[in-house]
C-alpha cells in the first residue's frame, strides 16, 4: 500500500538537551522549534515543542513529541496544529542513524483541516538527512 504524505517537518534544536540517568530508566528531553511544508498546511513549529525520550532496562526507546504549529491552513486562513507523535525503537536493534516511525495524532483550530485531521488515520517517519532531521506525515 503507497503512503499518501501530507506534511513535512524540519526540525531545529534549540536548547540544552536534559537528561536523567534513573535505576529502570534514561529519560531525555529534547527542546526543539523549526518548519513545516505541505500542501494543507504551513508555518513553523513554535520554539516550545519537546521530544521526551524514556529508555527502559530493556533498551527500548518511547519518544514522545508535543508541539504546536503555527501557519496558514490549505484555504490561507490563519490556522494552529497541537501535534501528539509517539513511536517506539529498540536501541540495540538498530544501528545509528536509522529511520523512525511514528504514530502521530492530529488537533486544530482550521474548520477546513479539522475535519480530514480529526479523522483520518496517519502515520510518521523520521530521519536525519543532509539538512537535519525531518519528521513526515502520511495518510494511511
Amino acid at each position: 500500500m503507497e503512503k499518501k504524505p501530507i506534511m513535512d517537518l524540519k526540525i531545529d534544536f534549540n536548547g540544552p538537551v536534559l537528561k536523567m540517568q534513573g535505576e529502570v530508566a534514561e529519560v531525555v528531553m529534547i527542546p526543539f522549534k523549526g518548519s513545516v511544508k505541505s500542501d494543507i498546511f504551513n508555518g513553523i513549529i513554535e520554539p516550545c515543542g519537546v521530544d521526551t525520550q524514556v529508555v527502559n532496562a530493556a533498551h527500548v526507546r518511547h519518544m514522545s513529541a508535543r508541539y504546536m504549529l503555527t501557519g496558514k491552513d490549505n484555504t490561507g486562513a490563519d490556522a494552529h496544529i497541537f501535534v501528539e507523535n509517539n513511536g517506539w525503537f529498540d536501541d540495540t536493534a538498530a544501528p545509528a542513524g536509522t529511520s523512525f516511525r511514528t504514530v502521530p495524532t492530529f488537533y486544530t483550530d482550521s474548520a477546513a483541516l479539522a475535519p480530514y485531521l480529526h479523522s483520518t488515520r496517519f502515520s510518521g517517519e523520521g530521519s536525519m538527512e543532509e539538512d537535519g532531521l525531518h519528521i513526515r506525515f502520511y495518510e494511511v
